[in-house]
């Protein structure tokens, strides 16, 4: 999982077609280049087997895995529980997030989710910021089903963290 060069943030994300999921994949995908420009490479983690994903994740400009065992769920601890979407600090997100979905899919922008996503609903997203020797460097675990690192904490977590010279990308410190 480490890239001897960049940092890595790797994202816990919930089911394929997972529209709080999407609602978040969105931000970073707009800000795609400027996290890259900090020396960070993006790797997402769904608990959807490959064929399922596939169907969902073409667009994204970054690394997708395909979990269906949650092998790397355990191994992170990242865990799946009823606060995922009774949290009413997720409320207002999922609301936000079901809405965006509905409007993409019925203009045939996106595909809808499956009834019975492999894996289930409950699961809680993860961030983890790793570094080029493959130490994790810093870690949140998610709280509700939209509390995830927004990509400006990522970049400040990402500025504070020393790498190696010649890491970065040329003009950033």
């Amino acid at each position: 999982m480490p890239d001897r060069d960049r940092l890595i943030h790797l994202q816990f994300r919930r089911f394929a077609g997972c529209p709080i999921c999407n609602l978040h994949l969105r931000s970073v995908v707009r800000r795609h280049a400027e996290i890259a420009q900090a020396g960070i490479r993006e790797v997402v983690i769904f608990h959807s087997p490959a064929e399922e994903l596939r169907n969902h994740v073409s667009d994204l400009p970054f690394a997708v895995i395909a979990d269906p065992a949650k092998r790397l769920y355990t191994e992170f601890g990242v865990e799946s529980a009823p606060r995922a979407l009774l949290s009413p600090r997720a409320w207002g997100p999922t609301a936000r997030a079901i809405l965006r979905s509905a409007w993409t899919i019925a203009r045939g922008r996106e595909r809808a989710p499956a009834r019975g996503p492999h894996g289930g609903r409950l699961g809680l997203p993860a961030d983890f910021l790793i570094a080029p020797d493959g130490r994790v460097l810093a870690a949140k675990y998610g709280e509700h089903a939209y509390d995830q690192w927004s990509v400006d904490e990522l970049l400040e977590l990402a500025a504070r963290t020393p790498l190696p010279p010649g890491s970065r990308p040329e003009g950033v410190s």
